[in-house]
């Protein structure tokens, strides 16, 4: 139980997915856009802001219990993602992300942890995520690097659908890994999802984005979903109840007679 509610001290995700229900065989409307030039250029936009406080409920679908956890996520740009959790009014656990790793205690078995970005890439069984991708994940912008060379666009009614036209590469301590993906956003360039596929392995990581709201010129998801699938498939689920650009202290220190949680 203790490695979800900290993994879930840096992750922030959920949405609700819809089913579709096919009457008949789908044709593909798909057609290819000829110059894909302004599309990239509004993709690649850097978000205007200083900080952000986001209110939240997040649950973790793990096959284990854990409770729903209320949650206040604070992030200043470029700089930290800091959160608070509590669960029936009661403080759980604090974490924080800082370019230089991740640091998170949880109180129910009073351990900590503290660790570069491997053990978050672990619980995602990915290799690439560093604090401007966990950024991007939590503001519901493009986390992975996509480019006009290596991506093939197509619109339809819906909006855009983006496709590796070769292989992402990922190389992390000597370890070499290859996903394809797929990325389809709406007629707004809202993000939707984000879909990933381990090549030569069943790993597979799809983050979802819903219910988009403009706050302060800032377009922000209400809700987002990570899917983690390998050997079993978890899921982490957030709603985001309210979004404030107040600024705030963000503390982070480990209660006295804690235990470190050593990362494997």
């Amino acid at each position: 139980m203790k490695k979800y509610i900290i993994a879930s001290v840096l992750m922030i995700m959920l949405i609700s997915c819809k089913t579709k229900i096919a009457i008949e065989k789908p044709i593909n409307t798909n057609t290819s856009v000829d110059s894909s030039t302004n599309f990239f250029n509004k993709m690649n936009e850097k978000t205007d802001f200083q900080q952000l406080k986001i209110n939240s409920r997040i649950t973790a679908e793990t096959g284990k219990l854990i409770p729903p956890l209320d949650a206040t996520i604070y992030i200043e740009k470029d700089q930290k993602v800091w959160i608070n959790m509590t669960a029936i009014f009661l403080n759980v656990g604090r974490g924080i992300a800082t370019p230089e790793g991740i640091k998170g205690y949880e109180k129910w078995n009073k351990t900590y942890i503290e660790s570069d970005f491997s053990y978050l890439n672990s619980l995602l069984n990915v290799n690439f995520i560093d604090y401007s991708a966990l950024q991007n994940l939590l503001l519901g912008r493009t986390f992975i690097p996509v480019n006009d060379k290596d991506f093939k666009l197509t619109k339809n009614a819906q909006g855009y659908l983006l496709t590796s036209v070769k292989n992402l590469s990922f190389r992390t301590n000597g370890d070499l890994s290859e996903y394809s993906a797929a990325l389809t956003y709406n007629t707004e360039m809202e993000l939707e999802n984000v879909s990933l596929q381990k090549i030569n392995a069943p790993d597979q990581l799809d983050v979802f984005y819903s219910n988009w709201e403009n706050f302060e010129n800032i377009k922000l998801p209400k809700n987002v979903k990570i899917i983690i699938k390998g050997s079993k498939t978890s899921q982490i689920l957030l709603e985001n109840t309210k979004f404030d650009s107040s600024k705030m202290e963000a503390p982070y220190s480990v209660p006295n007679n804690y235990t470190k949680t050593e990362i494997k």
